[in-house]
């Protein structure tokens, strides 16, 4: 099984993945580590990525996710995955990928943004995010999590979604 973590940057996708890892076990991937150091660049000055400077990275944590599948081994990967393109396009040839989808309230991703230091991702990219953000209600293999709540009982509420 793979697991992407999915949500706006600040929603708490790699802190919580770290505990899931922790419980699970499983190999893990920051979608973060595949963004080319000219999208890196490009959001650190404030500048949202296009569709088209997104496709690379995506066809990268596609990779890993197919690596994965392959090899037999349960991974979670953390990204935005902020279309339902990107999330087909993440899925594709795997029917076994599940969503992980933290929410946040807005007022809780600008607070963390703003108290996050070292992370290329600024705060003022935050409401492109939010804008670009296609909410995966309704599909298929995916579970909400507003992201506020103590971080065992996360784990344990995404623990018990996974066994079923």
């Amino acid at each position: 099984m793979q697991l992407i973590v999915m949500g706006v940057s600040g929603s708490g996708k790699s802190y919580l993945a770290a505990r899931l890892v922790e419980a699970t076990g499983w190999a893990f991937a920051e979608g973060d580590d595949y963004h080319s150091d000219v999208n890196k660049a490009r959001m650190a000055s404030g500048i949202p990525l296009t569709d088209a400077e997104r496709i690379p990275w995506l066809d990268a944590l596609h990779d890993v996710l197919m690596r994965w599948h392959r090899s037999g081994i349960n991974g979670i990967l953390t990204c935005s995955a902020l279309k339902a393109d990107y999330r087909a396009r993440l899925t594709n040839g795997l029917p076994e990928a599940r969503f992980l989808w933290l929410d946040p309230p807005r007022a809780v991703l600008a607070d963390r943004l703003t108290h996050r230091p070292g992370h290329f991702m600024p705060a003022v990219l935050l409401d492109s995010q939010l804008a670009t953000l296609e909410a995966p209600s309704g599909e298929a293999n995916t579970l909400r999590l507003d992201g506020t709540e103590l971080v065992q009982d996360e784990v344990a509420r995404v623990l018990s979604w996974l066994r079923d």
